[in-house]
Parts: structure tokens; C-alpha cells; sequence
């Protein structure tokens, strides 16, 4: 436990990664301020020093994580010619579903004001699932133009198909739920081939 009056080091990603333990643990329904914290190691009122709320801190908890996985798949466009076109997208894919993300997903929402706050920031330009898609669009025209993908595969459309997967997988998984990276490789495969 960090002492009274100490800093603690990049307290966001620490609470972050402690907030998706918790909710990988014990579901949504374990999230609270004080379980963040305690599994954070951390003093109790850390949390509402920096956010103004629970329900902004599980906001800004999955606009981090939309953020990390847009990230990587902008990087998708370096990757064209490389591996295979299949492993390339299950990597972006199935960043999603690491850590405590479906559980996060459902909890975001299942919590009106965070919910709010999410939808806010994706049209304010925040990165989310529209740029997601993007990138692996721009990522498949690069791999078509290679010829490592057969004319007939639309960039486009598949892009939309593997994204509106992704959503459709996190917005209705529960715990126990069967692991969704499944689901989405299986997608991936009959897409673009293994």
C-alpha cells in the first residue's frame, strides 16, 4: 500500500489493470471503488482523485482499452506481407477479448452515465470501433494488392464482418459465458482463410 502523501506511479493503467482483475475475478458485479483500489494496493480515495466517479472511471477504463486495440490496428498496416493474413487479424481481433474485456463491455453498458460518456467520446472522435474497422480495411486492400488475398475478398466487408463480431461478442458475453476468441477465430478463417 502506496503511504498517505506518497505518488503513486502512472495510477491510471495501475488502477486499470486492477479494475479488469477484479471484474475478471469476480464479474461486473464486483466492481466497486473500494475492490479497485484494494486490488490496486492502493490508498481508498486514489480513485476519486482522479476520476470524478466510478462510472468515469469505467468510462475512461474502456476508451483506454479502444484506444490500445486501435492502436494496434493501425499497426496492421505494417504487417501486410508478413505472417499470415489470418494471424495478423486474429492479433487485432483478439485484443479485445483479453483481460476482462467482455465483462467490461457489459458492465459500461449496464451503467447509463458511463455509457453516456462513451458514446460522447466516440463522436467526438475518440477512437473506437469505427477506427478499428478502418484500419483493417486499410490493412486487407494492402494484403489484396500483395495477392496474398483472392479477388473476391471485399476489404470492406470483412472489416465490417470481424468488427461487428467483436461488438456483438462483447456486448452479450457473461461470465461463463464460452470464450468468445473461439467464435472469432472460427470468423476469421472463414473470412480470409487460416
Amino acid at each position: 500500500m502506496s503511504p498517505r502523501g506518497v505518488a503513486t506511479p502512472d495510477v491510471r493503467e495501475r488502477l486499470f489493470a486492477a479494475a479488469e482483475r477484479v471484474v475478471a475475478r469476480g464479474g461486473p458485479g464486483a466492481l466497486t471503488s473500494r475492490a479497485v483500489t484494494t486490488e490496486a494496493e492502493c490508498s481508498k480515495g486514489l480513485l476519486h482523485a482522479h476520476f470524478a466517479g466510478l462510472d468515469e472511471f469505467v468510462a475512461e477504463l474502456c476508451l483506454d482499452r479502444f484506444a490500445r486495440t486501435a492502436a494496434k490496428a493501425r499497426a496492421l498496416s505494417g504487417a501486410a506481407g508478413q505472417g499470415t493474413v489470418a494471424q495478423n487479424l486474429y492479433a487485432v481481433a483478439l485484443v479485445l477479448f483479453d483481460s476482462a474485456g467482455p465483462a467490461l463491455s457489459g458492465l459500461a453498458m449496464s451503467r447509463p452515465a458511463t455509457a453516456l460518456r462513451i458514446r460522447e467520446a466516440l463522436q467526438e472522435g475518440a477512437p473506437g470501433f469505427t477506427a478499428i474497422q478502418e484500419s483493417v480495411t486499410g490493412y486487407l486492400e494492402a494484403e489484396k494488392e500483395l495477392g496474398r488475398l483472392t479477388e473476391t475478398v471485399d476489404p470492406d466487408t470483412v472489416a465490417l464482418a470481424i468488427v461487428g463480431t467483436a461488438h456483438h461478442l462483447l456486448m452479450t458475453s457473461w461470465p461463463d459465458a464460452p470464450d468468445p476468441r473461439l467464435a472469432m477465430t472460427r470468423l476469421v478463417t472463414a473470412l480470409v482463410g487460416g
